[in-house]
């Protein structure tokens, strides 16, 4: 999700919520304690020179049970985020208190804001030799013509 498609969807919503990708959802006196760009420069293991930036929200509970973050006001955090630190329409990323601070892309499903796992991967498969996946076929898919069939008389 994209900083405008959450502004967008704050404009039409009265409460805010997030859900971990397992179900539960973030209790609702969560903070946002930052919003900000966050820029990745670095080589891959092919030696490819990359730049990556994304915009960062960072959730985090506290033990104010009473507090309550409003659409409006998260909606005011971004905008003041996009014009003092320059933040164009990028994909958000969440940080998120786990066992450890886990990073999650964002959905939205039409109630909440969904934290969506993110994975690793190789970006240079073709220069590390990681070889591609073979297709996976069923069986019954596969064209039967020219073969043998039972009481058919090629056996």
């Amino acid at each position: 999700m994209k900083l405008s498609e959450i502004k967008s969807k704050l404009n039409e919503l009265e409460t805010i919520s997030f859900q971990l990708p397992n179900g539960t959802l973030v209790p609702n006196h969560f903070h946002v304690t930052e919003v900000g760009k966050i820029t990745k420069h670095f080589i891959d293991c092919g030696g490819t020179v990359r730049n990556e930036e994304v915009a960062n929200f960072q959730l985090w509970n506290a033990n104010d049970y009473d507090h309550r973050l409003h659409p409006e006001k998260l909606l005011n955090i971004i905008e003041l985020s996009e014009k003092i630190l320059g933040i164009e329409d990028l994909e958000i990323e969440v940080e998120y208190q786990g066992d450890t601070i886990g990073k999650f892309g964002l959905d939205f499903d039409g109630v909440n804001f969904v934290l969506t796992t993110k994975q690793t991967d190789c970006l240079a498969k073709d220069q590390c030799g990681i070889p591609t996946e073979k297709p996976k076929i069923k069986f019954s898919e596969l064209q039967t013509e020219n073969s043998c069939t039972p009481g058919g008389g090629c056996c």
